[in-house]
């Protein structure tokens, strides 16, 4: 029987310097296109069954390109897609968007607004307020020093699914643990939130970080989240910045080594196919 292996967390771009400004001159890995096919190397090498894609670009037109490429591939099941979400017309986009079967939710690039407090507009709620309707479920893209904030948010919409990326880019170049992991810990007892495990080794630094230094982040959010509401995810290729996708899925693995099968099979598959719908 062959085992399911979920990466419920990568991109594809096609680069364009305009278009991703956010890809400064450090990341020249990155300026590239990144397509299906280099998705479908990586994938098979490392044994993943299936993924789900996630915008890294505010427009509309990213989110149908991602979705035109989801529709025709086996390996895409799902789509995290943007919409203008503090749009008084944001349900037309979503009417519209969301016939499209592989759509499953939707984010925002929250820790790149000015205002620390964007999560808390009236308007965005209002955005948000209109989610549960279409079946979509809202990506979580912050730094930790919007997890006050954050938690302030979902407790308004607490029948909406919260997916937090990258459990909330704590300060792992520094060794930060708090207030963090406190944080982390609050805003995991709102049982409508899940946790993916990425993003992790570009908040360290990105040429000396080492599994030793993961530990403690790793050990926090698999005690705080449990197998139930965590996820494998690579934030490839945005990862190559510091890895590479099968160095991380062996990481991700070691780490969870020690929980039950029945864990392990959780946090790299079941979690992302029970949060996302796939």
């Amino acid at each position: 029987m062959s085992t399911e292996c979920i990466d419920a967390h990568h991109h594809l771009w096609k680069f364009s310097s305009k278009e991703y400004p956010w890809m400064s001159d450090k990341m020249d890995v990155l300026r590239r296109d990144y397509v299906h096919d280099d998705l479908s190397a990586v994938t098979a090498a490392a044994g993943v069954t299936g993924t789900v894609v996630v915008q890294a670009q505010q427009t509309i037109a990213e989110t149908e390109w991602l979705l035109s490429l989801a529709e025709g591939s086996k390996l895409i099941r799902g789509v995290v897609g943007w919409v203008p979400l503090i749009d008084a017309k944001v349900e037309a986009s979503l009417e519209e968007i969301a016939r499209l079967p592989k759509l499953k939710a939707v984010r925002h690039v929250l820790h790149d607004e000015a205002d620390d407090r964007y999560m808390l507009r009236e308007d965005f709620n209002r955005g948000i307020a209109c989610l549960k309707r279409f079946d979509l479920r809202y990506d979580l893209l912050i730094f930790e020093r919007h997890l006050p904030q954050t938690i302030e948010f979902v407790d308004q919409h607490p029948h909406q699914i919260f997916i937090l990326d990258h459990i909330a880019k704590p300060r792992i170049h520094e060794q930060v643990m708090e207030p963090w992991r406190s944080n982390l810990r609050e805003l995991a007892r709102r049982e409508n939130v899940y946790c993916k495990i990425s993003g992790m080794v570009t908040e360290a630094d990105w040429h000396s970080w080492s599994e030793a230094q993961l530990w403690p982040y790793m050990e926090t959010v698999l005690s705080t989240f449990g197998a139930e509401r965590l996820m494998f995810g690579s934030d490839w290729p945005v990862l190559n910045l510091a890895s590479d996708y099968g160095a991380w899925i062996e990481v991700v693995k070691r780490a969870v080594d020690r929980l039950s099968p029945h864990e392990r099979q959780q946090i790299m598959a079941k979690t992302a196919i029970e949060a996302y719908g796939l």
